[in-house]
C-alpha cells in the first residue's frame, strides 16, 4: 500500500524529486572521487617526495569536498520540501475524506482511529518519505559505485564483497521480518491511548461529578503500560540493527588490513591501494547502513500506509444524489412504508 500512496501523491513533485536526484548523484560521485585521489596524494606524492603532486591533488581534493557540500544541502533542502508538502497533501484528503462518512462509517472506524491515522500515520509516511530523499537515494548509487571502485583498485581483494554483503544482508532481513508485526500492534495500541485521552476530555465533568478520576487513572495506565511494552520490544530490535552493522564493518576492516598487509609485504599492493579499498569498504557498508535505517522505518511506514489507504478508499452508505431534487411543495403528506433501521451488526432492528 506504501508504494501506490506515495506514487499518487507525489506525483505533481516530480521537478522538485528529480532536482533531488541529481544533486544526490553528483554529490555520490564526488564521494566516491575523493578516496582515488588520496590513494594517488600517498603513492605518487608520499612515497616519491612530490611536494607539489601533493599540493595540486590536495586542491583538487578541497575543490571536490565543497562540491559536495553544496550538493547535499541542495538535495536535502528540496526533499525536506517535498516530504512536508507530502504530509500536507496527505493530511487534507484523510480530513476531507472523514468529512463525507455518515454515522456508520464513524463507528466503524472510531474518531481515535481516525485521530491517529490523520496525524501519526501521516508522520511516519512524511518522514520515510524525507529519509528515502536524502538517504535512500545515495545508498544504491555509493553502493554500486563503491564496489566498482574497490575492484578497480584490487581484483584480489575484492572476495572480502562477496563474504560481508551478503552477510549483513541477511543479517538486517532476519530483523527486519520480526520488526513488521510489532509496528501494526503498536499503531493499534496508540489507537487506545487516544480513544481513552478523548473520553476523559469529553467526559471530565461527569468523572469528577462521580468521584472516578482513581478509575480513569488506571484505565489510562493499562493503555499506556501495553504501548510501552510494545515500544520496548520494537525498540529491542532496532537496537541491534547497528551494533550488527557495526560489528560486520569493523570485521571487514580488519580482513581488508590483514590480507592487504601481506599483499603489501610480497609487493602485489601500494599503501595508498590498501587505503583506497578500506575507505571504498567502508563507503559499501556505510551505504548499506543507510539503507538499514530505511529499512527500519519502512514497516512503520507500510502499516501507517495501509491505515490511511483504508480511510481514502472507504465509501460513504450515504452518498449525495447527483442532481439534487428541487420542488416547491404548496402542501401534501409524506408516507414511509416499509421502511427499518439496524445498527452495524444488531440481531434486529432498532
Amino acid at each position: 500500500m506504501l508504494i501506490p500512496l506515495l506514487r499518487a501523491y507525489l506525483a505533481p513533485y516530480k521537478r522538485p524529486i528529480a532536482v533531488v536526484l541529481f544533486f544526490t548523484l553528483v554529490q555520490t560521485i564526488a564521494n566516491l572521487y575523493l578516496p582515488g585521489l588520496n590513494a594517488d596524494i600517498i603513492d605518487k606524492g608520499v612515497v616519491a617526495g612530490d611536494t607539489g603532486y601533493i599540493v595540486r591533488t590536495g586542491g583538487i581534493m578541497l575543490v571536490v569536498s565543497v562540491l559536495q557540500v553544496v550538493c547535499t544541502i541542495v538535495a536535502v533542502y528540496f526533499g525536506a520540501r517535498t516530504a512536508m508538502a507530502l504530509g500536507r497533501d496527505l493530511r487534507a484528503g484523510v480530513f476531507g475524506k472523514v468529512e463525507t462518512f455518515a454515522a456508520r462509517e464513524m463507528t466503524q472506524f472510531g474518531a481515535p482511529t481516525l485521530i491517529t491515522r490523520s496525524t501519526n500515520d501521516v508522520q511516519q509516511v512524511q518522514l520515510i518519505v524525507f529519509m528515502a530523499l536524502t538517504l535512500l537515494v545515495a545508498a544504491p548509487i555509493m553502493c554500486v559505485g563503491g564496489i566498482v571502485m574497490a575492484v578497480r583498485q584490487d581484483l584480489k581483494l575484492s572476495w572480502l564483497l562477496l563474504l560481508v554483503i551478503p552477510t549483513l544482508i541477511v543479517c538486517i532481513g532476519s530483523i527486519i521480518r520480526q520488526m513488521r508485526p510489532l509496528f501494526r500492534v503498536l499503531q493499534t495500541k496508540i489507537d487506545a491511548i487516544n480513544g481513552v485521552m478523548r473520553e476523559q476530555i469529553m467526559g471530565v465533568r461527569v468523572i469528577r461529578a462521580f468521584a472516578k478520576e482513581d478509575h480513569e487513572a488506571a484505565r489510562f495506565g493499562v493503555a499506556n503500560d501495553e504501548t510501552m511494552q510494545v515500544g520496548i520490544a520494537v525498540g529491542r530490535l532496532q537496537a541491534m540493527m547497528f551494533p550488527t552493522v557495526m560489528l560486520i564493518m569493523n570485521v571487514s576492516v580488519v580482513l581488508a588490513t590483514w590480507f592487504g598487509g601481506y599483499r603489501i609485504a610480497n609487493g602485489g599492493m601500494q599503501v595508498g591501494t590498501l587505503t583506497a579499498f578500506q575507505q571504498y569498504l567502508i563507503q559499501i557498508l556505510m551505504s548499506v547502513m543507510m539503507a538499514t535505517f530505511m529499512l527500519m522505518l519502512w514497516p512503520r511506514a507500510e502499516v501507517a500506509a495501509e491505515r490511511i489507504t483504508e480511510v481514502l478508499q472507504a465509501e460513504s452508505s450515504v452518498a449525495a444524489p447527483a442532481e439534487a431534487v428541487r420542488h416547491t411543495l404548496t402542501g401534501g403528506r409524506v408516507d414511509i412504508r416499509g421502511a427499518s433501521f439496524a445498527y452495524p451488526g444488531a440481531e434486529q432492528n432498532v
